[in-house]
């Protein structure tokens, strides 16, 4: 039976719930450790193999995710390519300091009201002041899923990424990133206005049930469940099209492309993009296989 679709309220929440882990730079302990069989997908010809693995950014301390087809993936890869490299990932903070501030403060009072205002104050009232007045809105979402992360005790440590330089790094393999820390904020300053306050009021909005949307995302993508995850992050794709396009849908074509011209050359890559980039139609496994690339999951 189709769904009905849903409210653009509802689009938009899904939204900034799927981009909260992508921008989380939050961490703190957490119990129990969890064990985790993410999804995974080999691309495939005679001679080169990519293995597309769907990665979290921040995760429970002790997250358990890397043996079984993905720890061999692991040992087999001859590279890591990355949304970001390791350098790249240090350039962000920096980029985020350059881009975030607006060019004239505007009070958070004149940008939300009613519960986007109490959510955005309860938020503060758990840690320190956001001090959101003098950033745009793109920054204040990015800051509020910060501490929905530290509400959550998902800590970056632990993510996928972080683990896997861990292990490249001492096997003197080579990583790569697919874009660079500047291009990926720009995304988010180069939104329309009215798209980046819909997203800031719906994430505020939502700031009470946000841990809870947070947690249950991580719970999704430990079982590998991809019907789960597309639901939260590919659902009702014209509710917020700007942002969907530019954010999800466009990347994934981006690193669509970059893989199929990685299938030209011989040898086994580790590829850890989001994990919300691969499910559905428009996810990365499925586009490289409309681009005649064999493709099947592993894990």
């Amino acid at each position: 039976m189709r769904r009905a679709p849903a409210s653009p309220d509802q689009g938009r929440r899904r939204i900034a719930a799927a981009l909260l882990p992508v921008l989380l730079a939050a961490c703190g302990p957490v119990e129990p450790a969890m064990k985790a069989r993410p999804a995974m997908w080999l691309a495939e010809d005679v001679d080169t193999r990519i293995y597309i693995l769907g990665s979290m950014h921040a995760l429970p301390r002790g997250t358990d995710w890397d043996d079984g087809a993905v720890g061999a993936a692991i040992e087999a890869a001859d590279t890591l390519v990355m949304e970001l490299s390791p350098a790249e990932l240090d350039a962000a903070a920096d980029a985020f300091r350059e881009l975030a501030p607006r060019s004239t403060p505007l009070a958070i009072e004149a940008r939300l009201t009613g519960k986007a205002l109490t959510g955005y104050r309860a938020l503060e009232a758990r840690g320190r002041r956001l001090n959101g007045d003098g950033l745009d809105d793109w920054a204040v979402m990015v800051l509020i899923g910060q501490r929905v992360a530290q509400n959550a005790a998902l800590s970056p440590d632990e993510g996928v990424e972080t683990q896997l330089t861990e292990r490249f790094e001492a096997a003197g393999k080579p990583i790569t990133g697919l874009e660079r820390a500047r291009g990926q904020l720009m995304l988010f300053e180069t939104l329309d206005p009215a798209t980046q306050r819909a997203l800031l009021v719906r994430a505020a909005e939502e700031a009470d049930t946000a841990t809870r949307d947070v947690l249950a995302l991580t719970a999704a993508w430990s079982r590998g469940d991809v019907a789960a995850l597309e639901k939260v992050v590919n659902e009702d794709i014209d509710a917020a099209p700007a942002a969907r396009k530019a954010i999800i849908t466009d990347r994934n074509r981006r690193w669509t492309a970059w893989a199929a011209r990685r299938m030209e050359r011989p040898g086994t890559v580790l590829m850890a993009v989001g994990a919300g980039h691969l499910v559905g139609a428009e996810g990365v496994p499925a586009l490289l296989e409309a681009r005649g690339v064999r493709v099947r999951r592993v894990q």
